[in-house]
């Protein structure tokens, strides 16, 4: 059986599958420039250094709220949507008890919650496979 046979058969598109994986990636980074941004012109910004558990919440929340809005252009479901959000937020907030107890430092929690993001979300679509590989969108 041909690959072109079977994703006929399944209505699974991997090229589809793919590109909402970048696009959430490439929505994810720009909410987190663009509001970042926008609150440090607001004078609102935090610092990494002095506070890297409310910076990298303020950052998973300008991130989330760049995917959600790509997710909800896209055509996704609430569900799907808000469970990439709390992506966003999973692989740092239970290393905020290590940072406090000074077993890790700030640097070492945006880099275990940045390289821990991106398998999250892959998991994430793979468990909804119809929800990104489908015909829907």
């Amino acid at each position: 059986m041909t690959t072109t046979t079977t994703a006929a058969r399944t209505g699974r598109n991997w090229g589809r599958f793919a590109l909402h994986y970048v696009e959430m990636i490439i929505a994810m980074f720009a909410g987190m420039l663009l509001i970042g941004m926008l609150r440090s012109a607001a004078g609102l910004g935090l610092s990494h250094a002095e506070q890297p558990e409310l910076w990298y919440l303020a950052m998973a929340l300008d991130m989330s709220i760049g995917m959600a809005a790509w997710m909800r252009v896209r055509g996704h479901r609430w569900a799907p949507t808000l469970e990439m959000c709390a992506i966003m937020f999973a692989p740092a907030v239970p290393l905020f008890p290590l940072l406090w107890a000074g077993a890790i430092d700030g640097g070492v929690l945006m880099l275990v919650a940045h390289v821990g993001m991106f398998p999250l979300m892959l998991a994430a679509m793979l468990r909804r496979l119809d929800e990104y590989a489908g015909c829907r969108h």
